[in-house]
C-alpha cells in the first residue's frame, strides 16, 4: 500500500472518530430527553440504533493502519452486524422514528460491507465513508426527536 493510500485512510478514519466523539456527544446533548424516550429505556429502536452505531465508531480505530488483522476484522464486522440486527428486530413499529432508524441502519450495514470489502481488497476506504457515517448520525439523531414528538 503507497503512502497515499495510508494517509488518506488515516484521515478519513481520524475524521469518523472526531465526529463519532465530538458531533455525537453534541447531538445527544442537543437532543435531550422527554418522558416518552425515558419511558422506552434503553431497550428503544432509536436506542439500539444508538449503540449500534456507537460499536461501529469506538471499534474503526484498531483498523487504521495496515496491516489489517482479518481474523479481527471479521469478529469486529460480525460484532456490529449484530447490533445492527438487533436495532433493526427493535424497530419494526410503522413510527416514523422506526422508519427513520431502519434506513440509518439499512446505510450504517452498507458502510460496515463497503468498509470490509476494502479491507480484504486491500484498496482504500470508500471515499465517501465520513459523509456516510455523518448522514447515518443524522437520520439517529433525527429519529430521536421524531420520538420525542411521539412520532
Amino acid at each position: 500500500m503507497d503512502l497515499g493510500r495510508i494517509v488518506k485512510w488515516l484521515v478519513i478514519v481520524g475524521l469518523v472518530l472526531f465526529a463519532w466523539k465530538v458531533a455525537v456527544p453534541w447531538v445527544k446533548e442537543k437532543g435531550g430527553s422527554s418522558g416518552q424516550v425515558a419511558a422506552q429505556g434503553d431497550g428503544s429502536c432509536v436506542g439500539a440504533a444508538e449503540r449500534a452505531s456507537e460499536a461501529w465508531g469506538s471499534g474503526l480505530g484498531r483498523f487504521a493502519n495496515p496491516p489489517y488483522d482479518a481474523e479481527a476484522w471479521s469478529r469486529f464486522q460480525r460484532d456490529v452486524e449484530s447490533s445492527i440486527a438487533a436495532a433493526e428486530s427493535a424497530c419494526s413499529c410503522p413510527a416514523k422514528s422506526c422508519a427513520t432508524t431502519r434506513e440509518a441502519m439499512r446505510d450504517l450495514r452498507g458502510l460496515v460491507s463497503g468498509m470490509g470489502s476494502a479491507l480484504r481488497a486491500g484498496s482504500s476506504p470508500p471515499s465517501d465513508a465520513v459523509q456516510r457515517q455523518e448522514a447515518i448520525d443524522n437520520k439517529i439523531a433525527n429519529a430521536r426527536a421524531l420520538l420525542q414528538s411521539g412520532q
